[in-house]
């Protein structure tokens, strides 16, 4: 961790999302989230933590319109992605640039694993060569070490997989597109501790090329894998400070008790 912050020092990282006095609300004058600020840095693990129903995955929806599948939500303030509001974007081009990843793995069931990696540019109707899409397949499967146990098994159908990797199909679906950002929400809520630790040591890799913000409600996970979290509590951002500090010097009692386990 010391080495982290060390390098955090050194070399300071450009703010790739940030939210601006964010409100988001499912019924008139009742707010899910309650004026969000926070930038997110490129190319870190950014973990967002706190009890059920306090807007965490409201808040991680808004940044590629997932909430606009409903038509009352309403969406307030600024979300910047390289300094263009996703708001006022195509909300296909927002979806091309913010990748999603659900809490259970989601393998389109009719489709290949070689498909199911290439769904995006089917769906944003991308037309790709068949040696672009080959190479497409391989450096998305290899991306979330997926490759090797795959690679002859191209044609069956992914939920054919384990849980684990299915959702690390799920995975190299969502980078096959090169996003700017993966939003990801309870990713490994799901699986078990192996299949767990095999995809924090993927995103710990993924980090390198992509910007992540997950939702986890994994105290334990946050601590491992994230450079800052962020602490959410009834729609308020409580916190938000690089992941050392927030384990061990939070400056809000909401989080340090949060945290203990005194409620959540």
């Amino acid at each position: 961790m010391e080495n982290m912050q060390d390098t955090k020092q050194d070399s300071p990282k450009h703010c790739i999302l940030e939210f601006k006095d964010v409100s988001i609300s499912y019924t008139e004058g009742k707010w899910a989230v309650k004026n969000v600020n926070a930038a997110i840095k490129e190319k870190s693990i950014t973990a967002i933590m706190g009890p059920s129903g306090c807007g965490k995955s409201t808040l991680l929806r808004s940044v590629n319109r997932m909430h606009e599948l409903y038509p009352e939500i309403k969406t307030t303030g600024q979300i910047l992605l390289d300094g263009k509001d996703v708001l006022q974007m195509n909300a296909m081009e927002v979806r091309r640039k913010a990748g999603m990843v659900f809490q259970r793995p989601n393998p389109f069931p009719t489709m290949s694993i070689y498909e199911n990696v290439l769904a995006g540019y089917k769906l944003n109707g991308i037309k790709v060569s068949r040696s672009q899409k080959d190479e497409i397949v391989q450096k998305s499967l290899q991306d979330v070490g997926l490759w090797e146990e795959v690679k002859d098994s191209l044609m069956k159908r992914g939920s054919f997989l384990s849980g684990g990797q299915q959702q690390r199909l799920c995975i190299a679906r969502a980078v096959a597109l090169r996003p700017r950002i993966l939003l990801m929400d309870e990713p490994t809520s799901a699986l078990d501790p192996i299949a767990t630790r095999k995809i924090e040591d993927m995103l710990l890799e993924l980090k390198k090329e992509f910007t992540i913000l997950i939702v986890t409600h994994n105290m334990s996970q946050a601590a491992r894998i994230s450079d800052d979290s962020m602490f959410m509590y009834l729609g308020e951002l409580v916190e938000f400070s690089d992941t050392q500090t927030i384990f061990t010097n939070p400056r809000d009692k909401r989080t340090e008790e949060y945290l203990s386990g005194q409620f959540g």
